[in-house]
């Protein structure tokens, strides 16, 4: 069975990934230039058609993935009349990889399927080195019969690949994530500013908090970085981080829920941007909070 045509937008560092692997498997790939040219560059030299609109990218393709930073940014890309929506038909699907308002992606999936087509939101988990060997988890959702249309181009990019419901649901659980994961980096980069403070060792300090059940992957990509100064373990940026606890608090708001709890690593990761930091790696958080230690 020939492999279905593929458009993608967004190729930043995680959207190249994703690209080259298709490209490695064989899929025809149609691109369009967004903030930097060296990813598309790369994907024509090994055989990506490039268009200038969003629309030709949809026109040439039987899925469109989108892989940008932002719910503006997708809605941007999805709507006016060099836009994506412009673009679809009958059967075609649009894949939204980034990490959206839920409602937002809501509305866009009403006005995908006025044309015809289907829209599913599939935000990622793991690192653009995942990409590349197809390793991602994927929180898909949206209309079932799309996504098992889907799955197996899904399942070329990812490892563990999840339907996750109705649409929009793949972006709730995604913001809950990075809520939580945000709720624990923060907690172990203050703990390391705290641990200098009351003048005790961050290693001994760190295998106690190991040993017991708070033992988790997050805590041991910032303590890469308090302990032994690697800040790529964690790949994700500060003002990245700050977007998506921002969207979590405001789809609580909108939901009626008011959260405490997403209240203080968003003012930390703010306050972090405020010093300079916005394009730092999340385990350099321990930075700051040393810095306000230090008065």
């Amino acid at each position: 069975m020939s492999k279905p045509t593929i458009g993608f937008i967004g190729l930043g560092l995680m959207g190249a990934a994703m690209v080259g692997r298709l490209q490695s498997l064989g899929y025809s790939l149609t691109v369009i230039a967004n903030r930097s040219r060296e990813a598309v560059d790369a994907a024509v030299a090994r055989g990506a058609t490039e268009v200038t609109s969003a629309k030709a990218v949809a026109e040439a393709s039987d899925i469109t993935m989108i892989c940008v930073d932002t719910t503006d940014n997708v809605e941007a890309r999805m709507r006016g009349p060099e836009g994506v929506i412009a673009g679809l038909a009958a059967g075609k699907v649009v894949i939204d990889f980034g990490t959206s308002l839920p409602g937002s992606t809501r509305v866009l999936g009403d006005e995908v399927a006025a044309t015809g087509a289907q829209m599913l939101d599939c935000p990622i988990g793991r690192t653009p080195s995942h990409a590349v060997d197809g390793l991602l988890n994927l929180m898909c959702s949206g209309d079932k019969a799309t996504y098992d249309q889907v799955k197996p181009v899904l399942d070329d990019l990812g490892e563990n690949v999840f339907h996750l419901g109705a649409l929009g649901s793949g972006h709730t659980i995604k913001l809950i994530n990075n809520f939580f994961a945000q709720c624990i980096a923060n907690g172990m980069a203050e703990a390391f500013a705290m641990a200098d403070v009351a003048g005790v060792d961050r290693k001994m300090m760190y295998d106690v908090i190991a040993a017991g059940p708070l033992h988790n992957g997050m805590m041991d990509f910032i303590a890469a970085y308090g302990l032994e100064g690697d800040d790529s373990k964690l790949a994700f940026s500060i003002k990245n981080a700050a977007k998506d606890v921002g969207y979590y608090a405001k789809m609580c708001e909108d939901a009626g829920f008011a959260s405490v709890m997403s209240e203080a690593p968003l003012t930390a990761l703010r306050s972090a941007m405020e010093q300079g930091r916005s394009e730092e790696m999340v385990p350099k958080m321990v930075d700051f909070f040393a810095s306000r230690a230090k008065g």
